[in-house]
């Protein structure tokens, strides 16, 4: 006779008895701390069990399934033990009796106990319709010092029943299936869970998000890696506030700051650089110069990733003049622009900077000459900034805020956004780039991805094409079909450029991960430049070409970014179009550098057919053939 369905049988108590009497338990060499350190990308120990009941069909295993995947992209190991699959596996010579079910909950509350010491985060999805079965793995637990989780997922009978994808209900309605829990057998709430989650009004994400918030309060996800709708901003709303920090900075000393300086400050007033709130203080500086992270808040168990400094400099003078205030006002051109308030002033070894940064000293790299000629000393604090950082050269519109990009690809349906940074005009070996990773994560499942296209707006050396130019390219491209307006979005990322190699890509993707990106596309050579001194490496560059992606895949603290490392394109000239480079038949491919394009529209002559759309390329050459020559 077959095993009748769940719920067949009343309850009946039973205890689980130590049938072998000749074992010992074994300490492991390793404790729970050590594994703390040395699991994950997220470090710390963060085993428990998060235990969902309910009745069929409630959304136990949907929400289960998309906790694990959560955790897991945050770099928490996470794994989801479904009552399917356990009885397809290790529990399969299980039934339905009263013995057996009160087996395969003791079982799966062992192996639980078991994934939980090891330091991952059992998420259980069973029906578990008996409070003795449920308070019998929350004791597994508890004797083993090992946190528990009871989930209610109480979704209603007649909710439940309209998503009876497996038929269970209809059956138990036509009297197939007896003593089915719900309809013939009664399912006994829990009287005291963790959390109660109703699923018949809110989406699985915003269901799984409470539990996110449980676990978050509980510890186990650091505070850092929860998602956020909003991230802060450093200047106000309200008008009346922005008339308040005026006559407040009026009465300050202040302090004058440089266009590239102003720069940083939108960054920070904007969220780009969260969690940080100003300029940096020395123990932050010196976490990033050493760490390339930041300590997040009180969890010491997991860092940022931060990779650049971002310092406000200060001369002796300066310092004389400030140091012991409560708060200084920032003047730029004359203008106040922002009170740093608790103001830290420390001393600025240059070399030391510029060395760990850039991985020269030499004066000639151009970000690290404006490191030689600045102040002594550096301050660091808290920002109140007046208002948005406006430029008012007419390409404001392009500049949005991490908050403004989040809330546009939400209006957009997005359930991918992939990132593409750039401060070079945009010829179709990046649009290669950029149109297969949209083919990829399509592929893959995603329904609306989203291109994040995302100019370097900030301050550039002076022989880069100029953002207004690099504005005006990138929109034709968008003119031209090469690049999807209805599934990208144009928009300009307001920091200055470092050409800091493999350490600057860190802070690209960073900020593109607090703008919501979870996708990066990194190509060769990012963040890099020649060498100023040319005989330096036999390549003449300061950066190895391979080694910006290779750091991204290894940095802490990108743990809800994937990295997309992709070949390098060049033009293939047997097929007249940019393709990805294939070694085996190298000589049919040309690799046309930015010294030749510049040649190329200097002198007005064409580039090959296909490496470039002929309006953006119309536009670069003009802007090329209008330069004063020296």
């Amino acid at each position: 006779m077959p095993n009748p369905p769940i719920g067949f049988f009343p309850h009946i108590k039973r205890r689980c008895l130590q049938v072998a009497t000749n074992v010992t338990e074994q300490k492991h060499h390793v404790t729970r701390e050590t594994r703390g350190r040395n699991l994950g990308l997220c470090r710390g120990f963060r085993g428990c069990t998060v235990w969902l009941t309910g009745l069929s069909g409630a959304g136990k295993t949907s929400i289960a399934f998309e906790l694990e995947a959560y955790l897991v992209s945050r770099g928490i190991p996470a794994y989801g033990l479904d009552g399917d699959n356990i009885r397809t596996g290790l529990n399969k010579n299980l039934g339905f009796t009263p013995a057996d079910r009160e087996e395969n909950i003791r079982r799966v509350g062992e192996v639980a106990k078991l994934f939980a010491d090891s330091g991952v985060v059992a998420i259980c999805s069973f029906v578990s319709p008996f409070a003795d079965d449920r308070e019998m793995a929350r004791k597994i637990h508890k004797d083993a010092g090992l946190k528990f989780f009871e989930i209610f997922v109480d979704t209603p009978l007649s909710v439940c029943e309209t998503r009876d994808v497996k038929g269970l209900y209809k059956k138990a309605r036509e009297g197939v299936i007896k003593g089915f829990t719900g309809i013939t057998q009664e399912y006994e709430r829990p009287q005291h869970p963790e959390l109660v989650v109703s699923t018949h009004d809110c989406t699985v994400r915003e269901s799984t998000q409470q539990l996110v918030a449980l676990l978050e309060h509980e510890g186990i996800i650091p505070r850092s890696l929860r998602d956020v709708d909003l991230l802060p901003e450093l200047y106000p709303s309200e008008a009346s506030e922005v008339e308040e920090l005026r006559q407040e900075a009026k009465s300050l000393p202040a302090l004058s700051i440089s266009t590239v300086e102003l720069q940083w400050v939108q960054v920070l007033s904007e969220g780009w650089a969260y969690p940080l709130r100003g300029f940096m203080r020395e123990d932050e500086y010196l976490q990033t110069l050493h760490f390339n992270t930041l300590q997040s808040g009180l969890d010491v168990s997991y860092r940022e990733n931060h990779s650049v400094p971002i310092v406000l400099s200060a001369s002796e003078a300066d310092k004389q003049r400030l140091e012991g205030e409560a708060a200084i006002t920032l003047h730029h051109e004359g203008q106040a622009v922002a009170i740093l308030r608790r103001p830290e002033f420390y001393f600025q070894r240059k070399e030391e900077r510029v060395c760990r940064q850039f991985g020269t000293s030499n004066p000639n790299h151009p970000y690290s000459k404006q490191v030689y000629e600045s102040g002594e000393y550096l301050v660091g604090g808290e920002l109140s900034v007046i208002e948005r950082i406006r430029w008012k050269d007419g390409l404001d519109q392009y500049r949005l805020t991490p908050n403004e990009l989040r809330s546009r690809f939400k209006e957009m349906n997005a359930d991918a956004i992939f990132a593409f940074q750039l401060r070079n005009p945009i010829h179709n070996g990046h649009a290669l780039l950029m149109q297969d990773t949209k083919r990829q994560l399509l592929e893959r499942g995603f329904k609306q991805p989203v291109l994040l296209l995302h100019p370097l707006g900030g301050w550039t050396k002076d022989d880069d094409v100029p953002l207004q130019v690099r504005m005006a390219q990138h929109q034709a491209v968008l003119d031209s079909g090469v690049l999807r307006r209805e599934d990208t979005v144009l928009a300009i990322f307001p920091s200055p450029m470092m050409y800091a190699g493999p350490t600057e890509v860190q802070w690209h993707a960073k900020a593109r991960m607090n703008a919501g990106a979870n996708f990066y596309i990194v190509g060769r050579d990012p963040a890099g430049m020649p060498h100023p001194d040319k005989e330096a490496y036999p390549d003449g560059n300061l950066y190895d070409a391979t080694h910006g992606a290779r750091v991204l895949k290894m940095a802490q603290g990108l743990d809800s970014m994937e990295i997309l490392p992709f070949r390098v394109a060049a033009y293939d000239k047997s097929a007249s179009r940019m393709a990805f480079f294939e070694p085996e038949r190298k000589e049919q491919f040309e690799f046309i550098s930015g010294t030749k394009m510049r040649t190329l529209a200097k002198t007005g002559a064409s580039p090959p057919d296909g490496f470039m759309e002929p309006q953006a390329w119309k536009i670069l050459a003009t802007y090329y053939q209008n330069i004063p020559q020296a």
